[in-house]
């Protein structure tokens, strides 16, 4: 493991050339670097990590970790030991040194809680909420006063739900709101290409590396939000999507949103994830109902009848369900200047009450799964590192894994079953 880094502020200024602005104070600059550290080794919501970053700041919790990793004493917390066992075995020099030159390569830059740009929503979440952005593009959507609105839902979504996402964004993009989305086929894709056809702004919040389009076939669509709009991620550039980071990107959307609709959706949709944060911070929570015989609409009915969401059929109901008055833009203002919101929770929250989309969590588990090569073995510890998890939580799970079929142990690694290789 090499764990050597510079110490030196002109040598982490270095590091950060072109992803930070020029003449940035050195204090700002080892705070951006350590974060942008933090956005390698942890994984997005990561509770450890935020409380040891909010304790110690950034700097300091980085260098805390490494010097528990030479000491001979024990760390001084269960929860930082399994933390070190996460974070450790993805803290080394070149990995940090070519996480920076993506960066720059892409050109990327970071943004951390005390820029300008940061959405102020995200405080909400507290010890859960991203410790640093990575921003592609010039991130113009990120600098507007104005409100935002999440248009979520479906990725295999019908006519009618598209056509109905295409008509929201377009009216709320005349009326100054910025639409926030997930850049996702279906619903996602119609709510940004309706919001840039009227000349207005949108954000993309991607669930790896935002130097990485997901998905691929919607790198067109994602570049013009680059440059338009803004296209931001809490994970390392490089670093892949999985159902994990999915589902904890759901909770970026809604917390920086002022409201959020859902348009389409099924029983199970991931979306129905994003609507669970949005009620879990308190915030005004849409949908849109559909017919009562499609599929596609009944997680959007579940939300009308079991969560309290308020039904959405024009951008009015969605004036009305925030709280603004005509003009959003000069109401969110006023909100803010007020000391908050409309539908903006104060208490911290952890996710508890968030909506299950598979009849049960997909945390560590789909992590140790997505982990597991569905060709070439690996060994436990590497499954451990690509997870972000603790070894020995990794081994029992893999273990559950072999006796339920779904992976293989061979010659001292593992694979996924030939049977059950795909990804549903």
């Amino acid at each position: 493991m090499n764990l050597e880094l510079p110490d030196r502020v002109d040598d982490r200024r270095a590091q950060l050339e072109g992803i930070v602005p020029a003449g940035v104070a050195d204090a700002e600059i080892s705070d951006a670097w350590a974060r942008a550290i933090w956005s390698l080794i942890s994984e997005p919501g990561d509770g450890v990590a935020g409380h040891l970053v909010a304790a110690l700041g950034a700097e300091e919790a980085l260098r805390e970790i490494r010097s528990q990793a030479s000491a001979r004493r024990g760390p001084r917390s269960l929860a930082l030991t399994a933390g070190l066992k996460r974070w450790l075995p993805r803290l080394n020099g070149i990995a940090v040194e070519g996480m920076f030159r993506t960066a720059r390569f892409a050109r990327l830059r970071v943004l951390t809680p005390e820029d300008a740009d940061w959405p102020r929503g995200l405080a909400d979440l507290g010890a859960h909420a991203p410790l640093v952005l990575w921003v592609r593009g010039a991130g113009i959507a990120l600098s507007l006063a104005g409100p935002r609105v999440a248009l979520v839902g479906a990725r295999a979504a019908s006519a009618y739900g598209e056509l109905v996402a295409a008509d929201l964004a377009a009216d709320l993009s005349d009326r100054g709101v910025c639409v926030v989305s997930g850049a996702a086929f279906g619903i996602d894709a119609a709510a940004h290409r309706a919001t840039l056809g009227t000349g207005g702004a949108t954000i993309a919040v991607l669930a790896g590396g935002v130097d990485r389009p997901y998905p691929s076939r919607h790198s067109d669509l994602i570049a013009r939000i680059a440059e338009r709009g803004a296209v931001i991620g809490e994970i390392a550039p490089g670093a892949a999507p999985t159902k994990s980071r999915f589902l904890e990107r759901n909770r970026v959307i809604a917390a920086m949103s002022d409201a959020t609709v859902v348009v389409e959706a099924g029983w199970r949709s991931g979306s129905l994830n994003t609507a669970g944060h949005a009620a879990a911070l308190g915030r005004p929570l849409g949908a849109v109902p559909g017919p009562i015989t499609s599929a596609t609409s009944a997680g959007c009915h579940r939300l009308l009848r079991e969560f309290d969401a308020t039904c959405v059929t024009s951008v009015a109901d969605i004036i009305e369900l925030t709280g603004w008055a005509t003009n959003p833009a000069r109401s969110a203002a006023q909100g803010e200047a007020g000391g908050g919101v409309a539908g903006r929770g104060g208490p911290e929250t952890t996710g508890a009450g968030v909506l299950s989309t598979a009849g049960g969590s997909l945390g560590a588990d789909t992590n140790v799964l997505e982990a597991v090569g569905t060709r070439a073995r690996r060994s436990s510890d590497e499954i451990a590192r690509r997870a972000g998890l603790v070894p020995a939580q990794v081994e029992a799970q893999l273990g559950l894994f072999e006796l339920e079929g779904l992976v293989v142990r061979e010659d001292g690694g593992w694979r996924r079953a030939a049977a059950r290789g795909d990804r549903g």
